[in-house]
């Protein structure tokens, strides 16, 4: 494990040497902060309808906007309350709790794995910065429908209803919505929502992964945890490592470190961060295309907000790679803001970045900005503020 930590250290070391205007750029986070504040102005002016949520573009060039019961719904609130937080002005109060609140009905939705997404975004970054009792109850509510998509006989979250062949198919976005879990049983105080989370990710550990630890995208359980299939749905194929899924799978087993503290979700999210930052076709400003195995094509903002953020975090926990992980996430951060992805002010249909991909074997959001891009742009941007100020980040 040392002499691979290692190697990726070594490898990352060439990497800045090879490309100084990167590695030493100045990454201006009041800046950029002060450019999503007239973004997101510009977006709410366009968005008056609480029931439309900011998603991405369509075809045709005209705003791509989506219901509350689409797993995308949370990442706008949740975007208000991080310019919120860093600004400390009202506005951004009243319009994260406007665009928080328009999601409240989805606490009682069983048939998404999405939950996380949905309701922790906004409503579990409301409540960290404003103590909302409101918001605490819509959230344990969601938690507990949440969890009754983990059947104990399969041992994981079932993430999607009716896919194709086979009844209980779990994607590695699922492990994105255990932070929500977690939360919920330290707020209650209802241990099985901590051990279903403990369980799922520990199943996961054991299919999704390949050697190297790239990660599968789908996995088709059975009766008692047998695995069917490992598939694709959004990736470029069944052995592909889909760029965004591996974030999903860096961030996700980061998040299981902070929460239990055991190794293993460590030694795991580092292994991932190798293979990210080691894989030859990531291109040298850090923002990889959207399928590892599809050098050359569509980039994908959105992949690299999450890997970023992801890195930040792993940072304060890796003790050989802490500087590899936070210079990383500096770089794709800065690509991220500057010129070739983030819009001119006013244009993009008021998104801050450009260039993501959600699913392009369905020909779906191809190169178009997306929600939760700007999302986990925000949010990197606030974790490498806090990470240069010297202060610990806040969960």
């Amino acid at each position: 494990m040392k002499n691979i930590l290692k190697t990726a250290v070594l490898a990352t070391l060439v990497f800045l040497m090879a490309e100084p205007t990167l590695a030493q750029a100045q990454l201006n986070v009041a800046k950029e902060i002060k450019y999503a504040e007239a973004q997101y102005k510009g977006m709410l002016f366009t968005h008056k309808d609480l029931s439309k949520f900011p998603q991405s573009i369509s075809t045709d060039g005209n705003a791509r906007d989506m219901p509350s019961e689409w797993w995308c719904s949370g990442f706008f609130g949740g975007s208000l309350w991080y310019l919120y937080e860093y600004t400390k002005d009202d506005y951004w109060r009243k319009a994260a709790h406007k665009w928080t609140m328009a999601v409240e009905k989805e606490k009682a939705n069983t048939s998404t794995h999405d939950l996380g997404f949905m309701l922790y975004c906004p409503f579990g970054n409301g409540y960290r910065l404003t103590k909302n009792p409101i918001y605490k109850n819509i959230m344990l509510q969601g938690a507990q429908s949440l969890a009754t998509r983990f059947n104990p006989r399969y041992g994981v979250i079932k993430s999607w209803d009716g896919w194709k062949e086979y009844d209980y198919p779990v994607i590695i976005d699922n492990m994105m919505n255990l932070e929500f879990l977690f939360w919920a049983a330290k707020t209650s105080g209802d241990k099985k929502l901590y051990d279903l989370s403990v369980v799922h990710a520990d199943n996961t550990l054991r299919n999704h992964f390949r050697d190297d630890y790239s990660s599968y995208h789908v996995v088709c359980y059975g009766e008692a945890g047998k695995v069917l299939a490992k598939k694709t749905h959004q990736g470029l194929a069944d052995s592909s490592a889909w760029s965004r899924g591996q974030g999903w799978a860096l961030y996700g087993y980061t998040v299981m470190y902070r929460e239990t503290k055991n190794k293993k979700y460590l030694e795991l999210a580092e292994n991932v961060a190798k293979f990210v930052l080691n894989h030859p076709n990531l291109p040298k400003d850090k923002i990889p295309y959207w399928d590892f195995n599809a050098p050359g094509e569509e980039r994908d903002a959105s992949a690299a907000a999450v890997i970023a953020s992801g890195l930040l975090e792993l940072s304060q926990y890796s003790n050989l790679n802490s500087k590899l992980y936070f210079n990383t996430a500096k770089m794709m951060l800065t690509s991220l803001a500057s010129p070739t992805y983030k819009a001119k002010i006013g244009t993009n249909r008021s998104f801050i970045l450009k260039h993501s991909v959600g699913s392009k074997p369905h020909q779906s959001e191809v190169n178009v900005p997306l929600v939760y891009a700007d999302y986990y742009y925000l949010e990197a941007l606030l974790r490498y503020d806090l990470i240069t100020k010297k202060r610990k980040l806040v969960f």
